[in-house]
């Protein structure tokens, strides 16, 4: 596993903004899950991401990164400071500010917002007890093709726990099992970082 995580390497633009998230307590995706996200985004060519938590910029690089050179990453998250330091991140990183939208609130008071079939790509990556609900917008946000990925789906391996019922896991759990029971939607479950949970979805 520690071969995988250090399989590739941050460049500078990253590990400054995990360290900077790291210093403001945000736990932003690790690398292994970083680069899964710029490959997903790479394989369906994405224009229009939406990433709900922005872990201080590192997620939203590693989206960038493997988006289309025109397209447009909308970043949200509640926490005002993470937002800053992401905005800095994709700054340091050389992401023109075209290329990303800030919006700043509640990801279940934003979402409803976006426009329903217009997004390649949903990370979500914020408030665990919110994941079925994240998981219901993106659906509606996403086009036939469009890719779902959540973080944390291990949890540190508390969701493969049956005795563990604290909220959190049990909102992680309860995704994972929405996700694989979904017959639109083609999941994989990627043993990365902390867990991926990923789902394709078609007509």
């Amino acid at each position: 596993m520690a071969y995988a995580e250090d399989y590739l390497v941050e460049d500078e633009p990253l590990r400054a903004a995990r360290h900077r998230g790291q210093e403001v307590g945000a736990a932003p995706i690790g690398t292994a899950g970083g680069s899964a996200l710029r490959f997903l985004a790479a394989v369906i060519n994405a224009r229009t991401v939406v990433e709900i938590g922005s872990g201080c910029g590192v997620s939203g690089i590693w989206l960038l990164r493997g988006m289309r050179p025109d397209g447009v990453l909308t970043s949200v998250d509640v926490e005002p400071e993470h937002q800053r330091l992401a905005k800095q991140a994709y700054a340091e990183a050389g992401f023109a500010s075209s290329r990303t939208r800030l919006i700043a609130g509640r990801a279940l008071d934003v979402l409803p917002r976006l426009t329903d079939g217009a997004y390649d790509m949903v990370f979500c990556d914020a408030a665990k007890q919110e994941y079925p609900d994240y998981l219901t917008e993106a659906l509606r946000l996403l086009r036939s093709g469009g890719i779902v990925a959540f973080d944390n789906a291990l949890w540190q391996d508390r969701v493969a726990d049956p005795t563990q019922r604290d909220p959190e896991t049990v909102a992680i759990r309860e995704v994972g099992r929405l996700v694989r029971d979904d017959e639109t939607l083609v999941p994989v479950l990627l043993p990365v970082g902390d867990g991926l949970l990923c789902a394709l979805k078609r007509d």
